[in-house]
């Protein structure tokens, strides 16, 4: 993915991580690719683990991010890694737009609602109370394979599902 970004000067590149803070975190930027068109970045503080597709949540007043997990009733924010951003590093995250994500060894049919699994920053298909992406659908075409690891997905400030019914 060659995200050009369009409102900050020198900017630290949306693929990129660091060990130094270049912009405030929380900052917002809009971006485009040729592929996957225009989207959202936030930019936060990393995590252990991180890869490129992650989802993660993200405190939305210190910025420091985790790994989802598949825990319900979380209610917070989340997004999608551009850059293996692990602990102690800075870099961007999606959130809106089309997103590269990556997911569980499972077929996703076209446009379908997301959930979380029980693999650390990975989505599933297969509906769990209390676990839903909401604000994110699957943008597949044709159906995903279960060898893909990852899946193109819709998003537009997603967050975690905040109650069991």
């Amino acid at each position: 993915m060659t995200y050009a970004v369009h409102s900050i000067a020198g900017a630290q590149p949306i693929a990129n991580n660091s060990t130094t803070q270049t912009h405030a975190l929380g900052t917002i930027v809009r971006a485009t690719d040729p592929t996957y068109g225009e989207g959202e970045f936030i930019y936060l503080l990393g995590v252990a683990s991180t890869e490129v597709g992650s989802l993660v949540k993200y405190n939305a007043t210190t910025y420091q991010t985790a790994l989802v997990t598949a825990t319900t009733v979380q209610a917070c924010p989340v997004a999608v890694s551009m850059a293996a951003t692990v602990a102690s590093e800075y870099g961007w995250y999606q959130i809106s737009g089309n997103a590269v994500l990556k997911k569980t060894t499972v077929a996703v049919s076209p446009q379908v609602t997301l959930f979380i699994s029980a693999t650390a920053g990975r989505v599933k298909v297969i509906a769990s109370a209390g676990l839903q992406v909401v604000g994110a659908r699957s943008a597949n075409l044709t159906t995903v394979v279960t060898t893909t690891s990852t899946v193109v997905v819709t998003i537009n400030r997603p967050h975690l599902q905040s109650q069991i019914t």
